[in-house]
C-alpha cells in the first residue's frame, strides 16, 4: 500500500502531504494516525522549524472518507468507526494546535470536512485561487468534527459561523481571504513556491517566541484576561531568558535583520 502521508525535508521546514491524490487526499483512521505520529515527531525534532501541510494533486483533503463510511456502514459498525476516527482526528488537531513551531496549510483546491478543520488549525493559510472552503457535514448529515464548531465561531462569530454551518457553503478562496479564513490567495502556479517560501520565513522566526505565541492566542479563547496577562508576563520572562531575544535587541541595535538560533 502506498503511503497516505509523505513527508520531504528542505532546510529547517519539514513539509508533510496528505497522499491519497485517487480519493482527494480523503482522511481515513490510518491517514491521522499517521499523520498524528508524524507531528508528534516534527515536534520533537530540534532540526525542524516550521511544517508546511499540504495535499498532493488538486485538493488538500475532501474530508472523511465516505467509501470506508459505507463499508462500515454495511458492517453495522458505522458509530465505531466514527468514535475512532474522530479520535484520531482530535489528536492531530491538538498536535497541529500545541506544536511549539508554526505550521502552514497550503490549499491547492478544496478544503471539505475534516479537511477544513485541520486547515484551521494552522498557523497560517495560503490557498490557490481555484481553492474552495466547504463545511461538508450538512450535506452527509453529520456533525462537525475537529474543531470546527471551535474555528469558525472564533473566527466569523456565530452568525456566520451559523450561516456556514447550515448551508451548503462552499466559499471560494478570494472570500476566504475576506473572511479570514485564509491569509493568502495566489495562482495556482504559484502556490508551491510561496508556500515554500513563507514555511522559510517562519522557520527563519524566532521559534521559540512563536511557540509562546501560539499557547496565549489558543488561551485567549477561553481564558480570563486577568488568566491571559499573567500567562504574557510569564512568556515574556522565559523569552528574556532564551538567545532569541537578546539576538533580536541585537539586531535592532544594529540595524540588520536577526539571525535566531535554534529553540
Amino acid at each position: 500500500m502506498p503511503e497516505s502521508i509523505v513527508t520531504r525535508s528542505a532546510g529547517a521546514v519539514l513539509e508533510i502531504r496528505l497522499s491519497r491524490p485517487e480519493r482527494l487526499n480523503a482522511l481515513d483512521v490510518p491517514t491521522f494516525r499517521r499523520l498524528r505520529e508524524t507531528l508528534q515527531a516534527a515536534a520533537l525534532d530540534p532540526a525542524v522549524r516550521a511544517v508546511l501541510l499540504t495535499g498532493e494533486g488538486t485538493a488538500f483533503s475532501a474530508g472523511g472518507d465516505v467509501a470506508v463510511m459505507e463499508e462500515a456502514q454495511r458492517r453495522g459498525e458505522l458509530p465505531t468507526l466514527f468514535h475512532e476516527l474522530t479520535g484520531e482526528q482530535e489528536l492531530s488537531v491538538r498536535e497541529i494546535l500545541q506544536m511549539p513551531k508554526p505550521v502552514l496549510a497550503a490549499l491547492p483546491g478544496v478544503a471539505a470536512g475534516g479537511g477544513l478543520s485541520l486547515a484551521l488549525a494552522a498557523d497560517w493559510r495560503i490557498a490557490s485561487s481555484t481553492a474552495t472552503l466547504v463545511p461538508a457535514f450538512p450535506a452527509l448529515g453529520a456533525v462537525p468534527d475537529g474543531g470546527l464548531t471551535y474555528f469558525l465561531p472564533h473566527f466569523l462569530g456565530i452568525g456566520l459561523a451559523q450561516e456556514l454551518l447550515f448551508t451548503h457553503a462552499r466559499i471560494p478562496a478570494d472570500r476566504a481571504r475576506e473572511l479570514g479564513l485564509v491569509h493568502e490567495v495566489v495562482a495556482p502556479s504559484e502556490l508551491t513556491a510561496r508556500a515554500a517560501a513563507r514555511a522559510q520565513e517562519l522557520a527563519d522566526g524566532p521559534t521559540f517566541a512563536y511557540g509562546w505565541m501560539k499557547r496565549l492566542l489558543v488561551s485567549a479563547y477561553s481564558e480570563s484576561l486577568e488568566t491571559q496577562l499573567q500567562l504574557e508576563r510569564r512568556g515574556a520572562v522565559e523569552a528574556a531568558r532564551h538567545a532569541e531575544l537578546p539576538e533580536g535587541i541585537r539586531a535592532f541595535r544594529e540595524k540588520r535583520r536577526p539571525s535566531f538560533p535554534p529553540p
